[in-house]
């Protein structure tokens, strides 16, 4: 199974920067792709960026030019570098990863890490 550990969060003025790094551990085969997900409160969990083994992104809309997601496949980790951020960005960050397991049948499975917190203040 897969174990996932986020770090990076915290409190930033809108404008500012912040990164953030998940490692993964655990036993796979492979772990086809790699992400950001967040959640506002009395929000539903959504997308921010994700990243293939092949190195393909994909971001939200609101992420676009200002987030940048990047991947290392040696050291299993998946960083979420942003910047100008703003006040609508703070929410919980969560790492998200899709994972090629044997438990003993070969699956693909997707887990999810604890969540890192982000509070942008105005």
């Amino acid at each position: 199974q897969v174990q996932l550990v986020e770090s990076g969060g915290g409190l930033v003025q809108a404008g500012g920067s912040l990164r953030l790094s998940c490692v993964a551990s655990g036993s796979w085969f492979a772990i086809p792709s790699m992400g950001w997900y967040r959640q506002a409160p009395g929000k539903q969990r959504e997308l921010v960026a994700t990243i293939n083994s092949d190195g393909g992104t994909n971001y939200a809309d609101s992420a676009k030019g200002r987030f940048t997601i990047s991947r290392d496949n040696a050291k299993n980790t998946v960083d979420l570098q942003m910047s100008s951020l703003k006040f609508e960005d703070t929410a919980a960050y969560y790492c998200h990863v899709r994972a090629v397991v044997s438990t003993p049948k070969t699956l693909l499975l997707e887990y999810w890490g604890q969540g890192t917190q982000v509070t942008v203040s105005s």
